[in-house]
């Protein structure tokens, strides 16, 4: 379809947004939303084998503590994810989006499938710590990407569809552990083997995928700026800015910089309520079950696939509905049911059935409102500095966040169960209630130039 055809279609409200879409924008969704989809099977395998495997690899006298060490390695993963994120936001916003997507991508498969070799508890960490630096960065790469190349009527669902990846890696984890675990104490090691898959990816992304428009127009603004620097010439304002590098330029403007501030705050919040309360889950739902006479394992991974069906069904709801609705109203109800939901799955009826419909719902809200910062993050940025300050936003709290995980295994074992642990740190949404509301809605608007 040529270039007039599908501008007449986008400026038609009555086509149906689907229509208005090119083959090279579902292209860039499909690369964005599978690249996100191998990092949930990362993450969320680690969340499912994190304690078998320190079971294997911690000597006999640290057993008991497995809880501080699962909550050690979850941390250890997720500092390496803010470092790596923020370094290889950076860098998509120099040499482009597309090489950092295929470099993310292929760095993240060897470094998970050398993890199936750790041979002790400290080799496990680095190794982890190894993952989470180069899954840090696939996010805001996808995520600029689709925002750049989908028109503005569509740019929340095309997030949401994009977001929702990170759930369907999260199933296929859970689906693969439930096949896996049986195998033997080994069985983690399997799971670890299986993500070296994803660099198969980077040759369908080499060859069918364009770079964004958008961000060329801008890299040879850049270009130029740099020279009339190198000779000496006087530039303009908005020279200076793409002269400057972009984290000085995300943190030195002023308007920028309150906005940042905001969405720190929200991010924060959405970033420790998962990594606190939601990692949680398939452990609690499998210690209930077990106590019930039922198997532990298979019903963590039960309660792994309820939360990611949730979790996707939050994915593209937050998307859809920020479209339709504004991004400010759906983002807060996404808080505000994040907050109501966790009582009623962690002190509710203790029925495994009963906590894996508790788990769905829970996660539509706790993990869907990831997508609130695909939506809404490209939309306050310019292109100039948008993965930078995409990558920032996303992957900072991280620095502070990774302690959730430590702190609520230290919470878990002192309080003496699951429940006064989760609701505590769950009351970290209340920061994204109080912060949202101060930021612009940009619903249907064209993305800062």
């Amino acid at each position: 379809m040529d270039s007039g055809r599908m501008s007449t279609l986008a400026g038609n409200a009555a086509v149906p947004w689907y229509r208005t879409l090119s083959r090279r924008q579902w292209n860039v969704l499909l690369a964005s939303n599978l690249g996100w989809l191998f990092d949930g099977f990362e993450n969320y395998a680690l969340i499912l084998t994190a304690a078998p495997a320190l079971k294997q690899l911690l000597p006999a006298a640290s057993q008991p503590q497995l809880s501080f060490f699962v909550g050690l390695i979850m941390a250890i993963n997720l500092l390496g994810w803010g470092i790596g994120g923020l370094l290889g936001g950076i860098a998509a916003d120099y040499i482009g989006r597309k090489r950092m997507m295929m470099a993310a991508i292929l760095g993240y498969s060897i470094m998970t499938g050398l993890s199936a070799f750790a041979f002790s508890w400290w080799s496990f960490a680095i190794l982890r710590f190894l993952v989470g630096m180069t899954v840090g960065s696939e996010w805001a790469i996808g995520s600029s990407m689709v925002a750049e190349i989908w028109p503005d009527r569509a740019r929340g669902k095309g997030a949401g569809l994009m977001q929702c990846g990170l759930g369907v890696g999260f199933f296929i984890a859970s689906f693969a552990w439930l096949f896996l675990s049986p195998t033997g104490p080994s069985a983690w090691r399997y799971m670890y083997l299986l993500g070296v898959v994803p660099a198969l990816l980077t040759l369908w992304i080499r060859r069918s995928v364009e770079e964004s428009e958008v961000w060329k127009a801008m890299a040879k603004r850049r270009e130029n700026a740099k020279l009339m620097v190198a000779e000496g010439g006087e530039l303009a304002f908005p020279e200076r800015q793409l002269a400057r590098f972009t984290l000085v330029d995300l943190l030195s403007d002023r308007e920028s910089f309150r906005t940042t501030c905001l969405v720190l705050l929200m991010s924060l919040a959405t970033t420790v309520g998962f990594w606190s309360v939601s990692t949680w889950v398939p452990q609690f739902v499998g210690a209930v079950a077990s106590s019930r006479g039922h198997d532990a394992a298979s019903w963590a991974s039960f309660a792994g696939m309820a939360y990611t069906a949730g979790s996707i069904t939050g994915y593209v709801a937050l998307g859809f509905l920020a479209d339709a609705l504004g991004r400010k109203p759906v983002t807060l109800g996404f808080y505000i049911g994040a907050l109501a939901f966790t009582p009623l799955l962690f002190f509710g009826r203790h029925d495994p059935v009963w906590l894996l419909m508790l788990a769905f719902a829970n996660a539509i809200f706790s993990n869907g409102q990831y997508t609130w910062m695909a939506v809404w993050l490209p939309e306050l940025y310019p292109t100039r500095i948008r993965a930078t300050a995409m990558a920032f936003v996303f992957n900072s709290p991280r620095f502070l966040a990774f302690v959730g995980p430590i702190v609520a295994g230290s919470l878990i074992t002192a309080l003496g169960g699951y429940g006064w642990a989760a609701m505590t740190l769950s009351s970290v949404y209340l920061i994204g209630v109080f912060a949202a509301p101060f930021l612009p809605e940009t619903r249907g608007k064209p993305l800062p130039a």
